[in-house]
Protein backbone atom coordinates (compact mmCIF):
# COMPACT_ATOMS: atom_id res chain seq x y z
CA UNK A 1 0.00 0.00 0.00
CA UNK A 2 2.66 2.72 -1.12
CA UNK A 3 -0.25 5.28 -1.69
CA UNK A 4 -0.27 5.83 1.73
CA UNK A 5 2.81 6.90 2.41
CA UNK A 6 3.45 8.38 -1.09
CA UNK A 7 0.12 10.76 -0.44
CA UNK A 8 1.46 11.32 3.17
CA UNK A 9 -2.31 9.27 4.24
CA UNK A 10 -0.97 7.81 7.50
CA UNK A 11 -3.59 9.72 10.13
CA UNK A 12 -6.38 9.51 7.86
CA UNK A 13 -5.83 5.76 7.14
CA UNK A 14 -8.68 3.85 10.01
CA UNK A 15 -10.50 0.83 10.49
CA UNK A 16 -14.14 0.71 9.77
CA UNK A 17 -15.07 0.82 13.19
CA UNK A 18 -12.92 4.21 13.82
CA UNK A 19 -14.32 5.61 10.41
CA UNK A 20 -17.97 5.48 11.19
CA UNK A 21 -17.64 7.20 14.26
CA UNK A 22 -17.71 10.03 12.36
CA UNK A 23 -21.03 9.87 11.48
CA UNK A 24 -23.92 11.61 14.30
CA UNK A 25 -27.57 11.49 15.07
CA UNK A 26 -29.58 12.57 12.45
CA UNK A 27 -27.19 12.82 9.93
CA UNK A 28 -27.32 11.61 6.51
CA UNK A 29 -25.67 9.36 4.75
CA UNK A 30 -25.29 8.62 1.10
CA UNK A 31 -24.00 5.37 0.01
CA UNK A 32 -22.29 3.71 -2.70
CA UNK A 33 -24.35 1.85 -5.44
CA UNK A 34 -24.75 -1.14 -6.90
CA UNK A 35 -21.88 -3.71 -6.80
CA UNK A 36 -19.58 -0.82 -4.92
CA UNK A 37 -21.90 -0.87 -1.93
CA UNK A 38 -19.17 -0.75 0.64
CA UNK A 39 -20.90 -3.84 2.89
CA UNK A 40 -18.77 -3.36 5.77
CA UNK A 41 -19.08 0.11 6.16
CA UNK A 42 -22.29 -0.41 6.41
CA UNK A 43 -22.55 -2.97 8.84
CA UNK A 44 -19.96 -1.17 10.86
CA UNK A 45 -22.61 1.58 11.34
CA UNK A 46 -25.46 -0.70 12.11
CA UNK A 47 -23.02 -1.81 14.65
CA UNK A 48 -23.91 1.59 16.61
CA UNK A 49 -27.76 1.60 16.48
CA UNK A 50 -27.83 1.82 20.28
CA UNK A 51 -25.72 5.19 20.17
CA UNK A 52 -27.57 6.37 17.18
CA UNK A 53 -31.09 7.88 15.99
CA UNK A 54 -32.46 9.23 13.29
CA UNK A 55 -29.54 8.63 10.37
CA UNK A 56 -31.48 8.60 7.13
CA UNK A 57 -29.22 6.16 5.02
CA UNK A 58 -29.63 7.22 1.15
CA UNK A 59 -28.78 4.94 -1.94
CA UNK A 60 -30.51 3.42 -4.96
CA UNK A 61 -29.95 -0.38 -6.14
CA UNK A 62 -27.19 -2.17 -4.42
CA UNK A 63 -25.77 -5.93 -4.25
CA UNK A 64 -25.31 -7.34 -0.75
CA UNK A 65 -27.09 -7.65 2.60
CA UNK A 66 -29.10 -4.65 3.64
CA UNK A 67 -28.46 -4.46 7.89
CA UNK A 68 -30.09 -0.79 7.97
CA UNK A 69 -33.24 -1.92 6.48
CA UNK A 70 -33.82 -4.30 9.20
CA UNK A 71 -36.78 -4.12 11.56
CA UNK A 72 -34.55 -3.86 14.75
CA UNK A 73 -32.84 -0.49 13.25
CA UNK A 74 -36.07 1.57 12.80
CA UNK A 75 -35.79 4.29 14.82
CA UNK A 76 -32.39 4.43 14.74
CA UNK A 77 -31.43 4.04 10.63
CA UNK A 78 -34.15 4.75 8.15
CA UNK A 79 -33.41 4.03 4.62
CA UNK A 80 -34.41 6.45 1.78
CA UNK A 81 -34.63 4.92 -1.91
CA UNK A 82 -33.86 6.32 -5.00
CA UNK A 83 -34.53 2.84 -6.47
CA UNK A 84 -35.45 0.30 -5.01
CA UNK A 85 -33.67 -3.33 -4.72
CA UNK A 86 -35.06 -6.55 -3.10
CA UNK A 87 -32.65 -6.33 0.03
CA UNK A 88 -34.88 -2.74 0.36
CA UNK A 89 -38.32 -3.97 -1.06
CA UNK A 90 -40.13 -5.24 2.17
CA UNK A 91 -38.92 -2.01 4.12
CA UNK A 92 -40.69 0.36 1.50
CA UNK A 93 -43.82 -2.04 1.26
CA UNK A 94 -43.63 -2.25 5.29
CA UNK A 95 -43.15 1.58 5.77
CA UNK A 96 -40.07 1.46 7.20
CA UNK A 97 -38.19 3.12 4.53
CA UNK A 98 -39.45 5.18 2.25
CA UNK A 99 -38.75 6.21 -2.31
CA UNK A 100 -38.26 9.41 -3.65
CA UNK A 101 -39.36 9.52 -7.06
CA UNK A 102 -37.56 11.23 -9.39
CA UNK A 103 -36.04 10.86 -12.65
CA UNK A 104 -32.76 9.27 -12.97
CA UNK A 105 -31.26 12.10 -14.33
CA UNK A 106 -32.81 14.58 -11.73
CA UNK A 107 -30.98 12.93 -9.01
CA UNK A 108 -27.92 14.40 -8.61
CA UNK A 109 -29.66 17.85 -8.09
CA UNK A 110 -31.34 16.63 -5.13
CA UNK A 111 -27.25 16.95 -3.71
CA UNK A 112 -26.26 19.56 -5.67
CA UNK A 113 -29.02 21.83 -4.89
CA UNK A 114 -29.37 20.98 -1.05
CA UNK A 115 -32.81 19.89 -1.35
CA UNK A 116 -31.08 16.15 0.40
CA UNK A 117 -27.64 17.53 1.63
CA UNK A 118 -25.46 14.70 2.23
CA UNK A 119 -23.63 14.61 5.61
CA UNK A 120 -21.41 11.57 5.17
CA UNK A 121 -20.70 9.99 2.40
CA UNK A 122 -19.44 6.02 2.02
CA UNK A 123 -17.99 4.34 -0.93
CA UNK A 124 -15.45 2.36 -2.43
CA UNK A 125 -12.89 3.18 -4.70
CA UNK A 126 -9.39 2.50 -6.44
CA UNK A 127 -6.06 3.37 -4.69
CA UNK A 128 -5.02 7.13 -5.23
CA UNK A 129 -2.82 6.96 -8.34
CA UNK A 130 0.24 9.04 -8.33
CA UNK A 131 -1.32 12.64 -9.37
CA UNK A 132 -3.70 11.52 -5.87
CA UNK A 133 -6.64 10.73 -7.72
CA UNK A 134 -9.04 7.41 -6.87
CA UNK A 135 -11.46 6.55 -9.81
CA UNK A 136 -14.82 5.38 -8.45
CA UNK A 137 -14.71 2.19 -11.00
CA UNK A 138 -18.07 0.11 -10.81
CA UNK A 139 -20.67 3.17 -9.98
CA UNK A 140 -19.81 6.63 -10.57
CA UNK A 141 -23.79 7.34 -11.82
CA UNK A 142 -25.66 9.01 -8.38
CA UNK A 143 -22.55 7.91 -5.94
CA UNK A 144 -20.16 10.83 -7.39
CA UNK A 145 -22.10 13.74 -6.95
CA UNK A 146 -23.50 12.66 -3.46
CA UNK A 147 -19.98 12.18 -2.38
CA UNK A 148 -18.57 15.44 -4.09
CA UNK A 149 -21.64 17.04 -1.87
CA UNK A 150 -20.60 15.08 1.00
CA UNK A 151 -19.20 17.14 4.25
CA UNK A 152 -17.53 13.81 5.19
CA UNK A 153 -16.70 11.15 2.98
CA UNK A 154 -15.39 7.73 4.12
CA UNK A 155 -13.88 5.49 1.46
CA UNK A 156 -12.92 2.06 0.97
CA UNK A 157 -9.86 1.29 -0.79
CA UNK A 158 -9.80 -1.59 -3.01
CA UNK A 159 -6.96 -2.32 -5.23
CA UNK A 160 -9.49 -5.01 -7.24
CA UNK A 161 -12.23 -2.09 -8.02
CA UNK A 162 -12.06 -1.25 -11.80
CA UNK A 163 -10.49 2.04 -12.16
CA UNK A 164 -12.67 3.70 -15.11
CA UNK A 165 -11.87 6.80 -17.21
CA UNK A 166 -14.34 9.90 -17.81
CA UNK A 167 -16.00 11.89 -15.06
CA UNK A 168 -14.92 9.23 -12.53
CA UNK A 169 -12.72 10.72 -9.65
CA UNK A 170 -12.79 11.90 -6.13
CA UNK A 171 -9.00 13.30 -5.18
CA UNK A 172 -7.42 12.28 -1.48
CA UNK A 173 -8.01 15.69 -0.67
CA UNK A 174 -11.74 15.16 -0.57
CA UNK A 175 -11.22 11.80 1.86
CA UNK A 176 -11.74 11.79 5.31
CA UNK A 177 -10.93 8.53 6.42
CA UNK A 178 -9.17 5.62 4.09
CA UNK A 179 -9.76 1.89 4.94
CA UNK A 180 -7.74 -0.49 3.31
CA UNK A 181 -10.17 -3.61 2.04
CA UNK A 182 -9.09 -6.37 -0.63
CA UNK A 183 -11.94 -8.16 -2.40
CA UNK A 184 -13.68 -8.96 -5.81
CA UNK A 185 -16.53 -7.00 -6.99
CA UNK A 186 -19.68 -9.27 -6.59
CA UNK A 187 -20.45 -10.94 -9.34
CA UNK A 188 -24.55 -10.95 -10.62
CA UNK A 189 -25.03 -14.21 -12.00
CA UNK A 190 -26.21 -14.17 -15.56
CA UNK A 191 -30.18 -15.22 -15.79
CA UNK A 192 -30.87 -18.18 -17.75
CA UNK A 193 -32.60 -17.09 -21.14
CA UNK A 194 -35.64 -18.83 -22.00
CA UNK A 195 -37.40 -19.62 -25.66
CA UNK A 196 -39.81 -16.87 -24.69
CA UNK A 197 -37.08 -14.48 -23.74
CA UNK A 198 -35.56 -15.98 -26.72
CA UNK A 199 -38.12 -14.82 -29.31
CA UNK A 200 -38.37 -11.41 -27.69
CA UNK A 201 -34.93 -10.66 -28.19
CA UNK A 202 -35.44 -11.78 -31.83
CA UNK A 203 -38.13 -9.35 -32.12
CA UNK A 204 -36.39 -6.73 -30.79
CA UNK A 205 -32.94 -7.41 -32.28
CA UNK A 206 -35.10 -6.83 -36.29
CA UNK A 207 -36.37 -3.27 -35.13
CA UNK A 208 -32.49 -2.75 -34.47
CA UNK A 209 -30.50 -1.39 -37.58
CA UNK A 210 -26.58 -1.14 -38.70
CA UNK A 211 -25.07 1.95 -36.46
CA UNK A 212 -27.52 1.92 -33.81
CA UNK A 213 -26.61 3.83 -30.16
CA UNK A 214 -27.91 1.06 -27.73
CA UNK A 215 -29.51 1.48 -24.53
CA UNK A 216 -30.23 -1.94 -22.22
CA UNK A 217 -30.00 -3.13 -18.28
CA UNK A 218 -28.98 -6.08 -17.22
CA UNK A 219 -31.33 -9.80 -17.26
CA UNK A 220 -32.74 -12.99 -18.99
CA UNK A 221 -34.34 -10.06 -21.28
CA UNK A 222 -30.92 -8.24 -22.88
CA UNK A 223 -29.15 -11.17 -22.88
CA UNK A 224 -31.83 -12.82 -25.05
CA UNK A 225 -31.21 -9.20 -26.97
CA UNK A 226 -27.88 -9.28 -27.28
CA UNK A 227 -27.21 -12.89 -28.76
CA UNK A 228 -29.28 -11.68 -31.63
CA UNK A 229 -26.65 -8.31 -32.36
CA UNK A 230 -23.94 -9.99 -32.73
CA UNK A 231 -24.56 -9.54 -36.66
CA UNK A 232 -24.91 -6.05 -36.52
CA UNK A 233 -22.37 -3.68 -37.92
CA UNK A 234 -21.08 -0.66 -35.96
CA UNK A 235 -23.39 -0.47 -32.98
CA UNK A 236 -22.53 1.85 -30.51
CA UNK A 237 -23.53 1.78 -26.34
CA UNK A 238 -24.68 5.16 -24.71
CA UNK A 239 -26.25 3.62 -21.32
CA UNK A 240 -26.71 4.19 -17.60
CA UNK A 241 -25.41 0.59 -17.22
CA UNK A 242 -22.87 -1.72 -18.83
CA UNK A 243 -23.14 -5.71 -18.53
CA UNK A 244 -21.42 -8.16 -19.93
CA UNK A 245 -23.69 -8.24 -23.16
CA UNK A 246 -21.40 -4.98 -23.70
CA UNK A 247 -17.62 -6.48 -23.53
CA UNK A 248 -19.70 -9.67 -25.61
CA UNK A 249 -20.46 -7.38 -28.51
CA UNK A 250 -17.47 -5.90 -28.54
CA UNK A 251 -15.04 -8.93 -28.93
CA UNK A 252 -17.45 -10.47 -31.43
CA UNK A 253 -17.12 -7.05 -33.55
CA UNK A 254 -20.24 -5.74 -33.52
CA UNK A 255 -19.98 -2.55 -30.83
CA UNK A 256 -17.34 -0.21 -32.74
CA UNK A 257 -18.97 3.05 -31.65
CA UNK A 258 -17.61 4.23 -35.26
CA UNK A 259 -20.74 5.88 -36.32
CA UNK A 260 -21.64 7.42 -33.24
CA UNK A 261 -22.44 11.57 -33.78
CA UNK A 262 -21.88 12.09 -30.05
CA UNK A 263 -18.55 10.55 -28.16
CA UNK A 264 -17.61 8.57 -31.47
CA UNK A 265 -15.26 5.66 -30.86
CA UNK A 266 -16.25 5.47 -27.32
CA UNK A 267 -18.54 3.40 -25.12
CA UNK A 268 -20.22 5.53 -22.48
CA UNK A 269 -22.03 4.36 -19.06
CA UNK A 270 -22.62 5.58 -15.81
CA UNK A 271 -22.46 2.37 -13.39
CA UNK A 272 -21.27 -1.45 -14.52
CA UNK A 273 -22.96 -4.67 -12.92
CA UNK A 274 -22.17 -8.40 -14.43
CA UNK A 275 -19.70 -10.72 -13.53
CA UNK A 276 -15.73 -10.19 -14.12
CA UNK A 277 -16.19 -10.17 -18.18
CA UNK A 278 -17.48 -6.73 -17.44
CA UNK A 279 -15.63 -5.84 -14.78
CA UNK A 280 -12.23 -6.51 -16.45
CA UNK A 281 -13.42 -4.94 -20.22
CA UNK A 282 -13.95 -1.65 -18.25
CA UNK A 283 -10.71 -1.59 -16.62
CA UNK A 284 -8.35 1.16 -17.56
CA UNK A 285 -9.95 0.76 -20.86
CA UNK A 286 -10.03 4.06 -23.24
CA UNK A 287 -12.55 3.10 -25.39
CA UNK A 288 -15.30 3.07 -22.23
CA UNK A 289 -15.93 7.26 -20.16
CA UNK A 290 -18.01 6.51 -17.41
CA UNK A 291 -19.78 9.91 -16.08
CA UNK A 292 -22.75 10.42 -14.00
CA UNK A 293 -26.44 9.95 -14.39
CA UNK A 294 -27.18 13.90 -15.14
CA UNK A 295 -25.06 13.45 -18.12
CA UNK A 296 -25.68 9.89 -19.26
CA UNK A 297 -29.30 9.94 -18.60
CA UNK A 298 -30.41 13.54 -19.47
CA UNK A 299 -32.96 13.34 -22.51
CA UNK A 300 -30.60 16.79 -23.92
CA UNK A 301 -27.45 14.67 -24.19
CA UNK A 302 -28.87 11.09 -24.92
CA UNK A 303 -31.17 12.91 -28.16
CA UNK A 304 -27.63 13.84 -29.45
CA UNK A 305 -27.17 10.20 -30.66
CA UNK A 306 -28.72 9.53 -33.97
CA UNK A 307 -30.09 6.17 -34.43
CA UNK A 308 -30.49 5.73 -30.20
CA UNK A 309 -32.22 2.88 -29.07
CA UNK A 310 -33.61 3.26 -25.42
CA UNK A 311 -34.65 -0.78 -24.59
CA UNK A 312 -36.32 -1.46 -21.23
CA UNK A 313 -38.72 -4.01 -19.71
CA UNK A 314 -42.03 -3.61 -17.80
CA UNK A 315 -44.60 -5.39 -15.19
CA UNK A 316 -47.66 -4.25 -17.09
CA UNK A 317 -48.43 -2.54 -20.30
CA UNK A 318 -52.19 -1.19 -20.59
CA UNK A 319 -54.18 -1.25 -24.60
CA UNK A 320 -53.92 2.66 -24.87
CA UNK A 321 -49.73 2.68 -24.06
CA UNK A 322 -49.88 3.25 -20.53
CA UNK A 323 -46.76 1.37 -18.73
CA UNK A 324 -46.14 0.16 -15.11
CA UNK A 325 -42.35 -0.50 -14.97
CA UNK A 326 -42.65 -0.02 -10.88
CA UNK A 327 -45.30 -1.68 -9.09
CA UNK A 328 -47.59 -4.35 -8.35
CA UNK A 329 -50.55 -2.92 -7.82
CA UNK A 330 -50.46 -0.25 -4.85
CA UNK A 331 -47.27 -2.26 -3.33
CA UNK A 332 -43.72 -0.64 -5.08
CA UNK A 333 -41.22 -3.37 -6.23
CA UNK A 334 -38.31 -1.09 -8.12
CA UNK A 335 -38.15 2.80 -9.25
CA UNK A 336 -38.40 4.63 -12.32
CA UNK A 337 -34.24 4.15 -12.82
CA UNK A 338 -33.17 5.56 -16.22
CA UNK A 339 -36.72 4.39 -18.16
CA UNK A 340 -37.67 7.87 -18.92
CA UNK A 341 -34.59 9.89 -19.51
CA UNK A 342 -33.61 7.13 -22.60
CA UNK A 343 -37.57 6.95 -24.14
CA UNK A 344 -37.61 10.34 -24.30
CA UNK A 345 -34.30 10.62 -25.31
CA UNK A 346 -34.45 8.23 -27.82
CA UNK A 347 -37.88 9.46 -29.42
CA UNK A 348 -36.09 13.06 -30.10
CA UNK A 349 -32.79 11.52 -31.61
CA UNK A 350 -32.61 11.36 -35.31
CA UNK A 351 -33.70 8.21 -36.28
CA UNK A 352 -34.57 7.07 -32.35
CA UNK A 353 -36.17 4.26 -31.03
CA UNK A 354 -37.69 3.30 -27.94
CA UNK A 355 -38.60 -0.25 -26.70
CA UNK A 356 -40.58 -1.56 -24.05
CA UNK A 357 -39.98 -5.55 -24.25
CA UNK A 358 -41.59 -7.84 -22.17
CA UNK A 359 -43.02 -11.57 -21.71
CA UNK A 360 -46.86 -11.59 -22.37
CA UNK A 361 -47.84 -13.48 -19.16
CA UNK A 362 -46.37 -13.92 -15.72
CA UNK A 363 -47.38 -16.46 -13.01
CA UNK A 364 -46.62 -19.38 -15.56
CA UNK A 365 -48.77 -18.12 -18.28
CA UNK A 366 -51.95 -17.32 -15.93
CA UNK A 367 -51.59 -14.03 -15.74
CA UNK A 368 -51.14 -11.47 -19.01
CA UNK A 369 -49.17 -8.26 -18.98
CA UNK A 370 -51.19 -6.91 -21.46
CA UNK A 371 -53.82 -5.43 -19.58
CA UNK A 372 -57.07 -3.28 -20.66
CA UNK A 373 -56.06 -1.07 -17.65
CA UNK A 374 -53.19 -0.81 -14.87
CA UNK A 375 -53.86 -2.64 -11.68
CA UNK A 376 -55.55 -0.14 -9.25
CA UNK A 377 -52.76 1.92 -7.34
CA UNK A 378 -50.47 0.89 -10.27
CA UNK A 379 -48.07 3.64 -11.14
CA UNK A 380 -47.70 5.06 -14.77
CA UNK A 381 -43.91 5.20 -15.11
CA UNK A 382 -43.70 5.79 -18.58
CA UNK A 383 -46.78 7.32 -20.30
CA UNK A 384 -48.70 6.29 -23.45
CA UNK A 385 -47.60 9.33 -25.18
CA UNK A 386 -43.63 8.30 -24.64
CA UNK A 387 -44.69 4.64 -25.26
CA UNK A 388 -43.51 3.87 -28.74
CA UNK A 389 -42.75 0.22 -29.76
CA UNK A 390 -44.04 -2.16 -27.44
CA UNK A 391 -42.31 -6.04 -27.85
CA UNK A 392 -43.15 -9.47 -26.93
CA UNK A 393 -42.94 -13.09 -28.16
CA UNK A 394 -45.43 -12.49 -30.49
CA UNK A 395 -44.51 -9.47 -32.21
CA UNK A 396 -43.94 -5.89 -31.98
CA UNK A 397 -46.76 -3.25 -32.14
CA UNK A 398 -45.82 0.40 -33.43
CA UNK A 399 -48.05 3.18 -31.52
CA UNK A 400 -46.98 6.06 -32.44
CA UNK A 401 -49.40 8.40 -35.06
CA UNK A 402 -52.40 5.94 -34.50
CA UNK A 403 -55.79 6.15 -33.00
CA UNK A 404 -57.23 4.88 -29.43
CA UNK A 405 -58.79 1.82 -31.94
CA UNK A 406 -55.76 1.15 -33.50
CA UNK A 407 -53.45 0.62 -30.69
CA UNK A 408 -55.81 -1.58 -28.55
CA UNK A 409 -55.87 -3.60 -31.74
CA UNK A 410 -51.85 -3.75 -32.43
CA UNK A 411 -51.40 -4.17 -28.47
CA UNK A 412 -53.79 -6.96 -27.97
CA UNK A 413 -52.52 -8.82 -31.45
CA UNK A 414 -48.98 -8.91 -29.63
CA UNK A 415 -51.12 -10.47 -26.35
CA UNK A 416 -50.73 -14.11 -25.65
CA UNK A 417 -53.73 -15.99 -27.39
CA UNK A 418 -55.15 -17.61 -24.39
CA UNK A 419 -56.17 -13.49 -23.56
CA UNK A 420 -56.41 -11.92 -26.64
CA UNK A 421 -60.54 -12.61 -26.53
CA UNK A 422 -60.74 -11.43 -22.69
CA UNK A 423 -58.87 -8.08 -24.11
CA UNK A 424 -61.11 -7.81 -27.02
CA UNK A 425 -64.61 -7.96 -25.19
CA UNK A 426 -63.18 -5.39 -22.30
CA UNK A 427 -61.78 -3.02 -25.00
CA UNK A 428 -65.43 -3.20 -26.19
CA UNK A 429 -66.92 -2.59 -22.70
CA UNK A 430 -64.85 0.59 -22.35
CA UNK A 431 -65.70 1.67 -26.06
CA UNK A 432 -62.04 2.55 -27.21
CA UNK A 433 -62.12 -0.05 -29.63
CA UNK A 434 -65.95 -1.81 -30.53
CA UNK A 435 -65.21 -3.02 -33.96
CA UNK A 436 -62.15 -4.82 -33.03
CA UNK A 437 -63.59 -8.36 -33.99
CA UNK A 438 -64.18 -6.70 -37.66
CA UNK A 439 -60.55 -5.56 -37.45
CA UNK A 440 -59.87 -9.16 -37.01
CA UNK A 441 -61.65 -10.79 -39.59
CA UNK A 442 -60.98 -8.41 -42.08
Amino acid sequence: MDWIKKHGLESRVMTHEQAVEMIKSGDRVMVGHGTAYPLKLVQAMCARKDELEGVEVMHPFIVGAAPHCAPEMEGHFRHVALFIGPMARQAIQEGRADYIPVFLHQNPSLFVNGICPIDVGMVQITPPDDHGFSSYGVSIDVTKPGTDAAKIVLAEINPQMPRTLGDSFIHVDHINAFIPVDHPIPDLPLEEVTDTLRQIGANVASLIEDGSVIQMGIGGLPNAIVQFLAEKKDLGIHSEMLSDGVAELFEKGAVTCARKTLHKGKIVGSFAMGTQKIYKFIDNNPMVQMYPVDYTNHPFIVAQNERMVAINSAIQVSVTGQVNAESIGWKMYSGIGGQVDFFRGATMAKDGKAIIALPSTAAGGKVSRIVPNLDLGSIVTTSRYDARYIVTEFGAADLFGVTERERARRMIAIAHPDFRGWLTEEAEKQGRNPHYKNYVEA
